[in-house]
C-alpha cells in the first residue's frame, strides 16, 4: 500500500488548519482603523457644536439694545471664551496639549462681535 504525499498548499492561499490572524496595534493609524476616524468626527461635532453656540452670542449681541453696551461687550467675550473652548475641545479629543497658539484662533468670532458691535 503506497500513500499518497500530502500537497503542500500554495501560499497565497489561506490554510484552514493554521489560521493567521492580523494583529493591529490600537496606536496604529491607518485608513482602515476605526479609532483616528471616531477621533475626527468626535472632534468636528464638538468644534461644530460649540462654535455654533459662539456665533450665537455675537447674533444676540447684535440684537441687544444699542444703549446697553455692556451687555453687548459682555456676550461678545462670552463668544470669544466658547470659541476658545472650542479649540480646547478639538485638542483635548486628539490629546494635544492645550496651551496652543491655536487658541487664538478661537478669539475670533468675539473680535468679529465687538467690530460689529461697535463700528
Amino acid at each position: 500500500m503506497s500513500e499518497q504525499p500530502v500537497r503542500k498548499r500554495p501560499r497565497h492561499l489561506m490554510d484552514p488548519d493554521n489560521p493567521r490572524r492580523e494583529i493591529r496595534k490600537p496606536s496604529d493609524s491607518g485608513p482602515m482603523h476605526l479609532e483616528p476616524v471616531q477621533k475626527w468626527v468626535l472632534s468636528a461635532l464638538a468644534f461644530t457644536t460649540i462654535i455654533h453656540m459662539s456665533g450665537g452670542l455675537v447674533i444676540a449681541a447684535l440684537y441687544v439694545e444699542d444703549t446697553r453696551t455692556d451687555a453687548q461687550v459682555g456676550l461678545n467675550v462670552l463668544a470669544a471664551a466658547f470659541g476658545v473652548i472650542a479649540i480646547a475641545v478639538a485638542r483635548a479629543i486628539h490629546q494635544k496639549k492645550f496651551v496652543s497658539p491655536w487658541l487664538l484662533l478661537g478669539l475670533v468670532p468675539g473680535i468679529v462681535g465687538l467690530y460689529l458691535v461697535l463700528r
